[in-house]
């Protein structure tokens, strides 16, 4: 989710540019429409497979910001609304996103006593799951992690949270959540910064032990989600924001396995560009899957309900 002040330049400055796309989702009843692969540099490591775009008016919701792809191609998103969304994503047998059936949705519930006011407990930003099937959601505003043993129940309030995410920046917490593949998490603030930056604060590790780590970020973006690879390391989707400079921008990078293996207090990690040059738009989501003995990537972007913002999916496969 992005801040009011930089809502309020968006509306003013780009207000024009969505008026057509607005209106066609709006009066069409599919909750998501394909979209053409995206051209990749030579090199780039990836094969583009196509994308979605994500009809909120279909759906009943949008602000999509954190996203989980099964193997067997089941699709959970969580909205920064404090909803969740759950699909079968269909692809054609060239591997092409056609769109999304079997939904399902809901709003996400707590059991907390002494929870703030709605408005500051919904802010849904980070989705990953445990092996047992437990989903792992980070909020912001009011910054935890909510366990959940199905999506439709209410969730238990992490107790032990990595130290110090309370000081995070009311809507800069915890925007990155992920399991690895050795079982550790590994949670990266959007803007919480480490003692003079430009590195945010992470943790590696399990509610018992955890291992404060520090983020370095491409200059001027922020960190907005992670996901791990099956050889231990991660991905990393990153935004910047410029009105100046066509608005959004985003890219994925790279964590080796090696920087996360295990890394000593306070070590940096330092992530590697994988793909730049994405869709003008608020990338905030990022999950890895196997399919047809390949591995898959996905990334989905928050509209913030916004009738001039796009939420997309775009599909890929590594090598």
């Amino acid at each position: 989710m992005i801040g009011s002040r930089r809502r309020a330049l968006l509306v003013g400055g780009l207000a024009l540019a969505g008026l057509g796309a607005c209106a066609a989702l709006r009066f069409n009843s599919d909750p998501a429409l394909p979209e053409p692969p995206l051209p990749l540099p030579p090199g780039s490591g990836l094969e583009s497979r196509g994308g979605l775009l994500i009809n909120r008016h279909a759906i009943g919701f949008g602000g999509l910001s954190g996203l989980h792809i099964d193997d067997d191609l089941t699709l959970t998103a969580i909205s920064d609304l404090g909803y969740w969304l759950q699909a079968r994503l269909v692809l054609d047998a060239g591997g092409q996103p056609r769109t999304l059936e079997a939904i399902r949705t809901g709003r996400l519930r707590s059991d907390a006593v002494f929870a703030p006011p709605a408005p500051l407990r919904r802010d849904a930003e980070s989705l990953a799951r445990l092996p047992d099937g437990t989903w792992l959601v980070g909020f912001e505003r009011w910054h935890h992690i909510c366990l959940y043993r199905e999506l439709g129940a209410p969730c238990s309030v992490l107790e032990a949270a990595p130290p110090g995410l309370s000081r995070a920046p009311v809507n800069a917490g915890l925007e990155s959540l992920t399991v690895l593949a050795n079982g550790r998490w590994l949670a990266i603030t959007e803007g919480l910064e480490v003692a003079r930056g430009p590195l945010m604060r992470a943790w590696i590790g399990t509610p018992e032990l955890w291992t404060p780590l520090r983020y370095r970020p491409s200059p001027g973006f922020v960190p907005t989600d992670v996901c791990a690879l099956p050889d231990g390391g991660a991905l990393v989707v990153e935004r910047r924001f410029s009105l100046w400079e066509g608005g959004f921008s985003g890219r994925l990078l790279h964590i080796p396995a090696a920087q996360l293996t295990d890394p000593a207090p306070e070590s940096v990690l330092r992530p590697e560009p994988l793909l730049t040059g994405l869709p003008h738009e608020n990338w905030e989501g990022v999950t890895a899957f196997r399919h047809g003995g390949r591995v898959w990537v996905a990334m989905v972007a928050d509209d913030n309900e916004m009738f001039f913002q796009r939420g997309l999916l775009l599909l890929f496969t590594l090598g």
